[in-house]
Parts: C-alpha cells; sequence; structure tokens
C-alpha cells in the first residue's frame, strides 16, 4: 500500500452560512455557489519570478510517479479523500479542499494563471465549436447539452534561455539558363557557416501526462503568462488542480525542440539566397530558467461511438481544442456533390464552345 503524504491544506467557509466558498472565474473574489456571498482574495506581495534550472538540478529529487498522494481531511464532513491532486472536492460532500503546502520533493508552483471564463462561458464556446464541425454525426450536436465540464487546472512548465547557435549548410542560388528554347531554373550552391542567437521568454510545455498534449500544445500559443500571478491557494478552491506528471528534465527537453524549431528558422533566414540546406546546427543554453505554472482549463470527456473523446476549452480565452468523430456519409455526399458541380461546370462550358 502506497503511504500517503503529510498534508497541509485549506478551507474557506462562508461567514453568512458556513458553505464552502470556491473561486468565481473573471474576479478576485471567492463566492458561495449557496447565499451569492463574496470574500475578496488578498492579492500576493510575492511576485512570479523565474527560477535557475542549475540550481534545481543541483538538488536531488524523486521522480512524481513515486511520490504519494496528498491525505485531504474534510473539514465539512471529516471524511479523508486520498488524491494527486493540489485541489480536489471531498467524494462524500463536494466541500472544496486546496493544498496550502507541497511535498519538498515537488517543485512548488510559482504562479497561477485565475480563470476568467466561467462554467457558461466554456458551455458558449463548446456549443459554438460543436456546430462549427461540418462533418461530425448529427448526434454529435448534442454533446455540449448532455456533458458536463469539469474546471482544471493544469501543470506546466515555462522556461527562459539565451540560446547560442553555430550551424554549417548551404545557401542556394537560383540561376536560369536556355535549353531547346526552353528556360530552365538551376540552382547553385554555396557552403556557409555562421551563428545565430535567440532569446527565448516564457516557451510554455505542458506537465501533464492524462491530458492530450497536442492539443493542451495548441493552446500554449494564446496562453498570457505575463498574467500569472503568485501562487494563492484560494484561486484553486472548487475546482480541481492536477499535480505535475511530467518533471522538470522532461519539460526541458521538451522546451528544447520547440527552440530548436525556432532556432531552424533563424538560420534559414541567416543563411538567405534561394533555398537553404541545413546540415548540423549545435546550440549552447546560457540564463536558462523555469517556472511552474498553473493554467485554467474547463476539460470535457465525452462517449461517442463507443469511443471516450477529448475536448479542452482554455478557461483564459475560451479557445477550444479537441477531439470529434467524422461522419463518413457526409464527406462522401460532400465529394459526390463537388464532382456534380465540376461536371455541371465542364458540361455548360462544352455546350458554349
Amino acid at each position: 500500500m502506497t503511504d500517503t503524504a503529510p498534508s497541509s491544506h485549506q478551507t474557506y467557509p462562508c461567514t453568512d452560512c458556513g458553505a464552502q466558498l470556491q473561486f468565481a472565474p473573471g474576479t478576485t473574489a471567492l463566492a458561495c455557489p449557496y447565499c451569492g456571498a463574496q470574500q475578496q482574495i488578498v492579492p500576493s506581495q510575492r511576485q512570479v519570478v523565474e527560477r535557475s534550472y542549475d540550481a534545481l538540478a543541483a538538488k536531488p529529487r524523486r521522480d512524481p510517479a513515486s511520490v504519494p498522494p496528498n491525505l485531504f481531511v474534510c473539514t465539512g464532513c471529516g471524511a479523508h479523500t486520498e488524491s494527486d491532486a493540489w485541489s480536489d472536492v471531498c467524494q462524500f460532500c463536494d466541500a472544496p479542499v486546496v493544498a496550502d503546502r507541497f511535498d519538498p520533493d515537488l517543485v512548488d508552483p510559482e504562479g497561477v494563471l485565475p480563470f476568467q471564463v466561467d462554467k457558461r462561458g466554456a458551455r458558449e464556446a463548446l456549443k459554438k465549436w460543436v456546430s462549427s464541425r461540418w462533418f461530425a454525426p448529427n448526434a454529435f450536436k448534442k454533446v455540449s447539452e448532455a456533458e458536463s465540464l469539469k474546471s482544471t487546472y493544469l501543470p506546466h512548465w515555462t522556461w527562459d534561455a539565451e540560446t547560442t547557435s553555430n550551424y554549417r549548410g548551404e545557401r542556394g542560388e537560383h540561376y536560369y539558363v536556355e535549353r531547346d528554347g526552353k528556360r530552365e531554373r538551376k540552382t547553385r550552391w554555396h557552403h556557409v557557416r555562421g551563428t545565430v542567437q535567440r532569446h527565448f521568454d516564457d516557451v510554455v510545455v505542458p506537465a501533464s501526462a492524462h491530458v492530450s498534449g497536442n492539443y493542451l500544445d495548441r493552446l500554449a500559443d494564446d496562453w498570457d503568462t505575463g498574467k500569472a500571478v503568485a501562487f494563492q491557494p484560494q484561486f484553486l478552491s472548487g475546482h480541481f488542480t492536477q499535480r505535475y506528471e511530467v518533471g522538470p528534465e522532461q519539460g526541458l527537453d521538451a522546451a528544447k525542440q520547440k527552440m530548436a524549431a525556432i532556432i531552424r528558422r533563424d538560420v534559414k533566414h541567416h543563411i538567405g539566397g534561394d533555398e537553404q540546406r541545413i546540415h548540423h546546427v549545435e546550440t549552447r543554453y546560457a540564463n536558462l530558467t523555469y517556472k511552474l505554472l498553473l493554467l485554467p482549463v474547463w476539460l470535457l470527456a465525452y462517449l461517442f461511438g463507443g469511443k471516450t473523446w477529448q475536448v479542452l476549452v482554455s478557461g483564459q480565452t475560451g479557445k477550444v481544442q479537441g477531439e470529434r468523430p467524422w461522419s463518413v456519409w457526409k464527406i462522401v455526399f460532400a465529394i459526390l456533390a463537388a464532382l456534380i458541380v465540376i461536371a455541371g461546370i465542364v458540361y455548360l462550358a462544352n455546350m458554349n464552345q
């Protein structure tokens, strides 16, 4: 049996009715889901800062998967709840429980991007997304009405770095020759080498293994991480918060892959010419810093056609990314309709000749 980690957690009782307060998206307050009373969150005096990766790498740490779950004790009903999350709800009375201190073998979240889109806004965004899936089965249109959304803070690593990249390659320059009365394009190649530099700021990498990385990566381009605030447990109350599963080392590897794609574009621009060939790029990283942010996502998992599909709605912008089924019949009919239109155009063109 896995031992549970000692837990330190917060609850926020309503002073009017005694129920547990929850963070209200789009505000800076905790709200009571029963009587509507609100309590403003006092802004933290601490700033969100970048942390040195060299200092982190020098410290021994455990694999996140080997860190035991938290044990939450509900102040509402006294029940004990084991969870790998940093915030959850009591499985017996649904009262929110939030960790305010963390296992020493894990990296503490540096900041949080509070929810701006509430459940109604998330449902509207989902409804628009579903209705715009033209080639989805008709029954798919009911998903936004029949399924529920779960507000979840997902952990993400962000990385800053100064990079210096030495490269070797070739620059291709086009020229033209006349052959058999035709103008033919040729390319003259020149060996080149050089150096490009770039400053990377907040390269965002998902730290969750249970949510589709492809869709999280697509959301990553839209996160305004500059609006993150210093971590305060109040922002998590009433929302599920996943503990990170992708460690900082793996997160750095993923960030370097993202950086490498941008560096290759820089190299091609630096080579110039009409075409470019890159043979080798060697990159050095300096001033490497990181932070762990909790980013807001509305999660939807729905069952359709015997398969579970996953959809994500950004809790900051309302942007939707996710999986959807395809209607074979709609695609076939669309192709047939296009062929009929093309055949009609060809027929009319022949009639007018």
